[in-house]
Protein backbone atom coordinates (compact mmCIF):
# COMPACT_ATOMS: atom_id res chain seq x y z
CA UNK A 1 0.00 0.00 0.00
CA UNK A 2 1.10 3.52 0.05
CA UNK A 3 -0.20 6.98 1.03
CA UNK A 4 -0.44 10.39 0.27
CA UNK A 5 3.00 12.43 1.72
CA UNK A 6 2.73 13.77 5.01
CA UNK A 7 4.54 16.19 7.09
CA UNK A 8 8.25 15.34 6.78
CA UNK A 9 7.84 16.27 11.40
CA UNK A 10 5.43 13.91 11.78
CA UNK A 11 6.60 10.59 14.14
CA UNK A 12 6.63 7.21 11.96
CA UNK A 13 3.54 6.38 14.62
CA UNK A 14 1.76 9.04 14.26
CA UNK A 15 1.34 8.88 10.49
CA UNK A 16 0.42 5.29 11.12
CA UNK A 17 -2.27 6.30 13.71
CA UNK A 18 -3.59 9.15 11.66
CA UNK A 19 -4.11 6.99 8.43
CA UNK A 20 -5.69 4.34 10.71
CA UNK A 21 -3.30 1.68 9.62
CA UNK A 22 -2.67 0.59 13.02
CA UNK A 23 -6.00 -0.72 12.89
CA UNK A 24 -5.77 -2.74 10.10
CA UNK A 25 -2.29 -4.00 11.74
CA UNK A 26 -4.01 -4.85 14.97
CA UNK A 27 -6.95 -6.84 12.78
CA UNK A 28 -4.64 -8.68 10.73
CA UNK A 29 -2.50 -9.72 13.47
CA UNK A 30 -5.28 -10.83 15.47
CA UNK A 31 -8.19 -12.03 12.97
CA UNK A 32 -5.64 -13.49 10.24
CA UNK A 33 -2.37 -14.73 12.97
CA UNK A 34 -0.61 -12.04 10.40
CA UNK A 35 2.15 -10.05 12.56
CA UNK A 36 3.49 -6.77 11.44
CA UNK A 37 7.55 -6.60 10.84
CA UNK A 38 8.53 -3.13 11.90
CA UNK A 39 11.81 -0.91 11.96
CA UNK A 40 12.06 0.91 15.61
CA UNK A 41 10.21 3.91 14.75
CA UNK A 42 7.19 1.74 15.02
CA UNK A 43 7.98 1.06 19.13
CA UNK A 44 5.23 1.03 21.18
CA UNK A 45 2.93 0.22 18.05
CA UNK A 46 0.93 -2.26 19.77
CA UNK A 47 -0.12 -5.67 19.70
CA UNK A 48 1.30 -7.57 16.64
CA UNK A 49 3.54 -5.18 15.64
CA UNK A 50 7.18 -6.55 15.95
CA UNK A 51 10.22 -4.11 16.52
CA UNK A 52 13.61 -4.75 17.02
CA UNK A 53 14.81 -4.31 20.77
CA UNK A 54 17.08 -1.83 21.88
CA UNK A 55 20.31 -1.33 23.25
CA UNK A 56 20.16 -0.82 26.80
CA UNK A 57 21.02 2.17 27.97
CA UNK A 58 23.59 1.50 30.48
CA UNK A 59 25.89 -0.27 27.35
CA UNK A 60 25.83 -3.47 28.30
CA UNK A 61 24.84 -6.07 25.46
CA UNK A 62 21.92 -7.14 24.42
CA UNK A 63 20.89 -10.72 25.90
CA UNK A 64 22.00 -13.79 23.14
CA UNK A 65 18.33 -14.37 22.41
CA UNK A 66 17.10 -10.62 21.97
CA UNK A 67 20.21 -9.99 19.50
CA UNK A 68 18.91 -13.20 17.79
CA UNK A 69 15.15 -11.95 17.69
CA UNK A 70 16.75 -9.00 16.15
CA UNK A 71 18.96 -10.57 13.67
CA UNK A 72 15.44 -12.72 12.74
CA UNK A 73 13.22 -9.57 12.52
CA UNK A 74 16.15 -8.14 10.10
CA UNK A 75 16.39 -10.65 7.85
CA UNK A 76 12.92 -11.32 7.29
CA UNK A 77 12.29 -7.18 6.94
CA UNK A 78 14.95 -7.20 4.55
CA UNK A 79 12.47 -8.46 1.58
CA UNK A 80 10.65 -5.28 1.92
CA UNK A 81 13.16 -3.50 2.24
CA UNK A 82 14.42 -4.84 -1.14
CA UNK A 83 11.04 -4.02 -2.50
CA UNK A 84 11.45 -0.35 -1.58
CA UNK A 85 14.78 -0.24 -2.82
CA UNK A 86 13.99 -1.58 -6.04
CA UNK A 87 11.50 0.78 -6.39
CA UNK A 88 13.11 3.99 -5.56
CA UNK A 89 15.88 2.64 -7.72
CA UNK A 90 14.07 2.31 -10.63
CA UNK A 91 11.72 5.63 -10.72
CA UNK A 92 14.28 8.75 -10.42
CA UNK A 93 11.46 10.91 -9.33
CA UNK A 94 11.35 8.85 -6.00
CA UNK A 95 15.30 9.91 -5.20
CA UNK A 96 14.94 13.85 -5.96
CA UNK A 97 11.26 14.94 -6.57
CA UNK A 98 10.44 18.67 -7.24
CA UNK A 99 7.09 17.80 -7.46
CA UNK A 100 4.36 19.12 -5.27
CA UNK A 101 3.85 17.27 -1.78
CA UNK A 102 0.56 16.83 -2.41
CA UNK A 103 0.58 15.24 -6.22
CA UNK A 104 3.91 12.49 -4.94
CA UNK A 105 1.00 10.16 -3.33
CA UNK A 106 0.27 9.60 -6.94
CA UNK A 107 3.32 9.59 -8.67
CA UNK A 108 4.47 6.94 -6.18
CA UNK A 109 0.68 4.57 -6.55
CA UNK A 110 1.91 5.00 -10.19
CA UNK A 111 5.41 3.82 -10.18
CA UNK A 112 4.21 1.42 -7.58
CA UNK A 113 2.00 -0.02 -10.51
CA UNK A 114 4.33 0.16 -13.17
CA UNK A 115 6.54 -1.63 -11.29
CA UNK A 116 4.35 -4.17 -10.28
CA UNK A 117 3.92 -4.51 -14.58
CA UNK A 118 7.21 -4.79 -15.46
CA UNK A 119 8.60 -7.42 -12.58
CA UNK A 120 5.08 -9.38 -13.91
CA UNK A 121 3.30 -9.13 -10.45
CA UNK A 122 0.31 -8.41 -11.36
CA UNK A 123 -2.46 -10.22 -9.15
CA UNK A 124 -5.48 -12.46 -10.17
CA UNK A 125 -7.88 -9.41 -8.92
CA UNK A 126 -6.57 -7.09 -12.30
Amino acid sequence: WTSDARPGHLHDLTCAHQLDVTGALYWAASELHLPTLADSGYEGAGQGIHTPYKQPADGRRLAVDNRAYNAVLRSMRCLGERGFAILTGRWRTLRHSTASPRSLGDIVRAALHLTHYEHRYLPDSC
